[in-house]
């Protein structure tokens, strides 16, 4: 059975990318566009990890991971920034909502397995 992957983003190309990507790794991938449909689904499906944009519609990235981060008892879906945020200060403001890791964009699709491989680390090699 494939792992399901919630990728939260709004920018329909990256979204094909980053899906395309994960698709060819063997993830079943499900998407939000809006935090808010984030939220509503991370709760819902209980995804392995989580790609989350930071730049969103309506409530931002952050404030996602945080609602997210509400509804789990356990905190253990690790939840990866997916962002072109790029500024001092931004990667720490991701891990303190309650990120796991920080990738900035535009990714490369050749390494970018490789990356949220490292991120999730003994949880990416559990069946």
């Amino acid at each position: 059975m494939k792992r399901k992957v919630l990728v939260i983003e709004d920018n329909s190309d990256n979204l094909r990318l980053i899906t395309y990507v994960l698709e060819r790794a063997a993830y079943e991938v499900i998407s939000a566009v809006s935090g808010e449909e984030g939220v509503e689904i991370a709760g819902r499906e209980q995804p392995f990890f989580i790609l989350m944009d930071i730049q969103l519609p309506g409530i931002n990235g952050l404030e996602t991971t945080r609602k997210i981060r509400s509804l789990e008892t356990d905190r253990t879906i690790p939840i990866i920034a997916l962002t072109s945020f790029a500024l001092r200060g931004d990667r720490d403001n991701a891990l303190k909502a309650g990120c796991n890791g920080y990738i900035e964009k535009p990714i490369d699709p050749l390494t970018i397995m490789e990356t949220i491989e490292k991120l999730l680390g003994d949880k990416a090699c559990v069946s």
